[in-house]
């Protein structure tokens, strides 16, 4: 974006009415602590490329997708070969782990497409959670399911197989407790897929339609249709 834009935080604005339902621990808090937390929280739309954390940067602010996708990946500049550790479908929270332990980012979370995010800031994040039962765990199922996703992402990553490697990346993206948001059917173009995979969309699009053939999903305009999230978790490609 031009340097002279604003900010996302300079372009933040109150949650709707609809954006605070599609929360997914918004229903857990109480009517007192909606009231109290609800004007805390910001709402704004990241541009494509757009960064929500960098690698270095202080932790202030725990994220969610509202709508759009985007990318949690390393710090090129150190000259690493560029990672994606995992993409942000809709229903996603994340930096919880940052926050608990006050630490800068180690990585670089950005917009793949053009996306609404939120954000509640480290002091009432840290207040829900001296008060909230139903918020604390909550947040401690997230750390547990995120924990499970990344040590699955460590073997998908020894893999050799790009059709498994794209059922695995599927099959984390369509989390139903991470990413609630998403359902059944994720928004999603195959360059993007590629993106999160690592592969060309010519090799994306051909994974896709191995695991088509296998029943798994559906390649739907626009996006991807899981038919069976197990099969695709347990797709062993044609090996």
């Amino acid at each position: 974006m031009d340097a002279a834009s604003p900010t996302l935080r300079q372009r933040a604005r109150p949650p709707l009415p609809e954006e605070l339902a599609a929360i997914p621990w918004w229903p857990l808090l109480k009517p007192e602590e909606q009231a109290e937390i609800a004007p805390q929280l910001h709402v704004a739309v990241a541009e494509p490329g757009e960064r929500l954390c960098r690698v270095g940067k202080a932790a202030t602010y725990w994220f969610g997708v509202l709508d759009g996708l985007l990318k949690m990946s390393n710090d090129e500049a150190t000259g690493m070969p560029p990672i994606t550790f995992a993409g942000l479908p809709p229903g996603g929270w994340f930096g919880e782990g940052t926050l608990l332990k006050r630490e800068a980012y180690r990585y670089n979370i950005q917009a793949l497409r053009r996306s609404v995010v939120a954000g509640l800031p480290l002091e009432q994040f840290e207040a829900l959670l001296g008060r909230s039962i139903a918020f604390n765990r909550y947040v401690l199922d997230q750390l547990n399911e995120r924990l499970g996703q990344f040590i699955a992402a460590r073997e998908t990553d020894r893999s050799t197989d790009p059709d498994l490697r794209v059922a695995r990346n599927l099959a984390a993206l369509f989390h139903p407790q991470l990413y609630p948001g998403v359902g059944s059917l994720l928004r999603i173009t195959q360059q993007e897929l590629a993106y999160l995979v690592g592969l060309s969309r010519q090799r994306v699009n051909l994974a896709l339609q191995h695991l088509q053939e296998a029943n798994a999903i559906r390649v739907e305009y626009g996006g991807v249709r899981v038919l069976d999230l197990e099969a695709l978790r347990e797709f062993r490609g044609k090996s």
